[in-house]
Order: C-alpha cells, then sequence, then structure tokens
C-alpha cells in the first residue's frame, strides 16, 4: 500500500463524517423528533397545572430542523476526524485487514465504546424525564462510563495482543473480549444507578426514545464506516499502472 500522510486521512474522515452526520439527521428526524415532541407535550402539561409555561426563546419548529442538523452535522465532522485519527494507529495493527475492514473494526469498536456499553448504563431519557438538580452529577457519571468504556477496551486490545503468540489470535481475542465483558460488567455494578422517570410517564414513550437514539447512533457509524472504508482505500491502495502501448512492430 501507498503511504500516506493522515492530514489526507483526517479530511476524509470529517468528509466521511459529514456524511455520517446527514443519515444521523435524517434517522433522528423520521425517529426521534415525534417521540421529543410527546415528551415535551407532557412537561407542558405539567407545568400548565401549577404555573404557565415560559414560552421557548427558539421556536420548536427551528430546532427540529436546522438545530438539529446543525448539531448532527459538526458531531458527525467531529467524530470522522478523531475516528480517522484512530484508523490511522489501528491500520497495520489489528492483523491482516485492508483499508475497508480496518475502517468497519474501528467504527465498530467505536459505537460499542463510546455509545452502546454507556447507554446500557445509562440509557437515554427524553425531556420532562430527569431532576433538573441533578444534571451534573448525572453528566459526571456518563462521561465517566464513557472514559471507563474506552480504557477498558483499550486494556482488552492490549491483552489479546500479548496472549496471541501463547494462545493464537483466535482463542486470544475470545480471552481478551471475555475479560472486557467481565470488567464491563463490574463497572456497571460499582458505579451509582440513576432512576428518576416519573411513575406517571409513560413506559413505551421512554424505550422508543431511547431506541430511536440508539438508532441514530447506529445509523451514524454505519453511514462512517462504509464511507470512510471506501474513501481511504482510494487514497491508499496502489494506482493501477496502465500497461504499456504495444509499440507496432516494423
Amino acid at each position: 500500500m501507498n503511504p500516506i500522510s493522515p492530514r489526507v486521512l483526517l479530511i476524509r474522515g470529517m468528509l466521511a463524517g459529514l456524511l455520517a452526520g446527514v443519515a444521523a439527521f435524517l434517522v433522528a428526524y423520521v425517529l426521534g423528533e415525534s417521540k421529543v415532541d410527546a415528551a415535551i407535550a407532557i412537561e407542558e402539561a405539567g407545568a400548565a397545572v401549577h404555573e404557565h409555561a415560559e414560552e421557548a426563546p427558539v421556536s420548536r419548529a427551528l430546532q427540529a430542523t436546522a438545530g438539529l442538523g446543525t448539531g448532527t452535522l459538526l458531531y458527525g465532522v467531529a467524530i470522522g476526524g478523531i475516528a480517522a485519527l484512530v484508523f490511522c494507529y489501528a491500520l497495520g495493527r489489528l492483523g491482516r485487514f485492508g483499508p475497508r475492514a480496518t475502517a468497519a473494526l474501528v467504527s465498530g469498536g467505536l459505537f460499542l465504546t463510546l455509545n452502546l456499553v454507556p447507554f446500557l448504563k445509562y440509557p437515554a431519557n427524553p425531556p420532562a424525564v430527569g431532576d433538573p438538580d441533578t444534571v451534573v452529577r448525572r453528566t459526571t457519571l456518563f462521561i465517566l462510563m464513557i472514559a471507563l468504556s474506552l480504557l477498558l477496551a483499550a486494556g482488552a486490545l492490549i491483552l489479546g495482543r500479548r496472549l496471541a503468540p501463547a494462545l493464537g489470535n483466535w482463542n486470544a481475542s475470545v480471552v481478551a473480549s471475555l475479560a472486557f465483558v467481565v470488567a464491563v460488567g463490574l463497572a456497571y455494578a460499582l458505579l451509582p444507578g440513576i432512576n428518576e422517570v416519573p411513575a406517571d410517564f409513560p413506559a413505551a414513550l421512554i424505550w422508543q426514545f431511547r431506541l430511536a437514539s440508539l438508532a441514530i447512533q447506529a445509523a451514524l457509524w454505519t453511514t462512517f464506516g462504509l464511507a470512510f472504508g471506501f474513501l481511504a482505500e482510494r487514497a491508499i491502495a496502489p494506482a493501477v499502472a496502465p500497461k504499456e502501448a504495444v509499440q507496432p512492430t516494423s
């Protein structure tokens, strides 16, 4: 494969992240916004019982379109740049995988560590769920869970590479994966839980919102993996030399 500057892959990663942001926006708009509207309606109904609800400084229509689109696109570009740097380090270090396979592994690994593992401990909640006084505590615990997930995943990769000479790649991968699952389970048990869902809040709406939030991240990482794998391969793969023209014989 051709040597390539990380800057080239960084730019392509940000471009793939932009495409992933578009996919995330579409999923969020189709699957998530109706759940947000339903939760806001419940919140406003409860506020109207006690006092008049304050008018939001930004209209809900603008939040659901321009605001949501801007946020997902910027998030996609930022995540794409970070994932591209991870790809630069991972390429050639995860086995004999090509650019597309490495991009898929990186995307899947980042989705697992940044989204799925923290989600299973601290799932997303719609508006009207959660005590405003505990926002800082909840945010801190969520960020801590992400950090632990990343550290444990890095530790599992190191463990797998060190065990590979003795156990073989497959067995070492299995042992490292089991160690990661056990370590994540211990983290789940040691970190405090959060349960601030009102008793009268519809359970179906909560789970629909949570599944929609997970689908958004899945769409983002799937799109990024496919798009960046294609772009990275085109940048890295050696160009096929054109066939020399056959000179006519005299």
